[in-house]
């Protein structure tokens, strides 16, 4: 079952990277903690449907062991949601989401989990796609970045620092993979749910912190309507992450890479809306991961 779940955060998630790209303005310095408000109070109102509606068992047990991965992966959000202001989205995603191959790596290391062959040849051509799609990005001629910084008022795309935010995101996100599932074999069988929503919660106290700094310690206003990219981007990250977690509590290290594969949606979708601009390279790429998917799933 894990590998629809694995599908469906990929399809949620890459939704989601393309409404907070566009809801990402090079100009607003708070963008990112905007993003944060929106997408902790989306959770926070699935969480408390989950416990009131749907009965879902929560202790504060559950929450205080969940929260290592928790901050892990709202760190590495709020960075990334940072790094969308100064780069174009075909390039952060790819980085980003190297995280499930070095997830997978992490898991292999410290759990011992094993893949089959044919598995593993899935996972190996996720990985190659994922990171292919990342070099492909980076020998871009100078003449096509510079237009596409004038087109984006983008400062600095080439720098350090625009790389440095998808880069933290990629390890400090497949740190709170490798977290994850040792944390989810602890609570034990049938978790998943709980898990889900004490990091949930975690992220709408991140939005509550984030309300505080932004209207009430920089005075600045929340205006809804210039605000529906971030709430749209909101919804789909919440979808995401319910199929993620169970997917992840089912098979992480095979449901990792297939879901950081969702930077391939991402560019493509970058491409139909954002008009970004993608080369025979970079559909090879996406060609590499989509069959490493599709080999995971007859693996299944």
């Amino acid at each position: 079952m894990w590998f629809p779940l694995a599908l469906l955060a990929l399809l949620c998630w890459s939704g989601s990277d393309l409404f907070s790209k566009i809801g990402s303005r090079p100009e607003d310095k708070l963008s990112h903690w905007k993003m944060v408000m929106t997408v902790g109070t989306v959770m926070g109102l699935h969480a408390l449907f989950d416990i009131f509606v749907n009965k879902v068992p929560i202790d504060i047990s559950v929450f205080i062991t969940y929260l290592p991965a928790s901050l892990l992966y709202i760190f590495a959000m709020v960075l990334g949601y940072v790094g969308l202001r100064y780069i174009q989205l075909s390039v952060s995603s790819p980085i980003c989401n190297s995280s499930g191959a070095v997830a997978s790596l992490l898991c292999f290391i410290f759990l011992d989990q094993r893949l089959d062959m044919l598995q593993t040849v899935g996972v190996i051509l996720v990985c190659i796609g994922v990171v292919g799609l990342g070099i492909v990005e980076r020998l871009v001629d100078d003449e096509t970045r510079l237009l596409r910084q004038q087109r984006e008022n983008l400062k600095y795309e080439k720098s350090a620092i625009a790389l440095l935010f998808p880069l933290l995101y990629c390890f400090i996100d497949a740190a709170g993979t490798l977290a994850d599932s040792m944390i989810l074999e602890k609570l034990g069988e049938g978790s998943a749910n709980s898990a889900n929503i004490a990091y949930e919660l975690t992220f709408l106290l991140m939005a509550v912190a984030a309300f505080i700094y932004v209207c009430l310690i920089k005075k600045e206003r929340f205006i809804f309507r210039q605000e529906k990219p971030k709430m749209i981007a909101a919804v789909f990250e919440t979808a995401g992450q319910f199929a993620y977690i169970f997917a992840i509590a089912a098979n992480t290290i095979a449901a990792a890479p297939v879901i950081s594969a969702y930077c391939m949606m991402s560019v493509i979708w970058s491409r139909i809306f954002l008009k970004e601009k993608l080369s025979l390279r970079h559909y090879l790429a996406i060609t590499i991961t989509v069959a490493g998917i599709v080999l995971l799933g007859f693996g299944e």
